[in-house]
């Protein structure tokens, strides 16, 4: 159920197909109904976070997603898998209901705690330390899980009589847009493990072709020339431009 009118302008560059677009006030993301979960979710980041609000931490099913397909708080109680955020929370702290979007279950995927409290908040700590800088005029994230089928995929087991499982992604990408004030753009793209990490962000980054390849995703889709192309195809270093 592919719904391609979004207003939204984190859309602008493109957004990959998907079971179900899901269109939220501050990101827009697309869900997965053989995977239960969203195969990617799109964002600008918030630039204005100087009336932050408090963390809603209210976590609940996402209702706009067929029962069959959706997750569900008992889908990760006692399953030693964090509810990890595609949009990040501190991403999206403007206002309250903008923080509270950040929490329904469409927006999570079963992540490891300690890769979710560890190597995936750096790296949302590092996408804000990016559009902080003055030469950022807006940061655009796309971000989803990655399942790699030449290995078992694991699931989380059912939970009630749904009968239904909620795999466990082997790994998580992330692909960082930025526009800068001479209306230049640069691209860094990273791919980390599902797993706790102290190696260093810089060591997961890597051509956005390869996120496309694992990811199955066509990103940025909208922009297009010989330039983007080069773009996709090298590993630029950590926020330089």
């Amino acid at each position: 159920m592919l719904n391609e009118i979004s207003a939204n302008r984190e859309t602008r560059y493109g957004m990959p197909a998907a079971d179900q677009i899901v269109v939220n006030r501050h990101y827009t993301l697309g869900y997965s109904y053989y995977f239960r979960q969203a195969k990617w979710a799109l964002e600008i980041i918030d630039p204005d976070r100087s009336e932050d609000v408090d963390r809603f931490d209210n976590f609940r099913p996402d209702l706009r997603i067929p029962e069959l397909f959706r997750a569900d708080l008992a889908d990760y109680e006692g399953s030693g898998f964090d509810r990890g955020h595609l949009v990040a929370s501190a991403n999206q702290a403007e206002t309250e209901i903008q923080n509270s979007e950040t929490f329904l279950l469409s927006n999570m995927s079963p992540q490891v705690p300690s890769f979710n409290r560890g190597i995936w908040k750096n790296l949302e700590d590092a996408v804000r330390e990016l559009d902080a800088q003055k030469s950022v005029l807006e940061t655009y994230v796309i971000c989803g899980p990655i399942f790699n089928f030449d290995v078992p995929v694991l699931t989380i087991k059912p939970k009630g009589n749904k009968g239904v499982t909620l795999p466990i992604p082997h790994a998580f990408f992330k692909s960082v847009l930025t526009e800068d004030n001479k209306g230049r753009l640069h691209m860094w793209s990273f791919m980390i493990p599902n797993e706790a990490s102290d190696k260093p962000l810089e060591e997961f980054l890597v051509p956005t072709k390869k996120v496309e390849r694992y990811s199955g995703l066509d990103l940025w889709h909208k922009l297009v020339g010989s330039e983007i192309e080069k773009e996709k195809t090298k590993i630029r270093p950590m926020w330089k431009f």
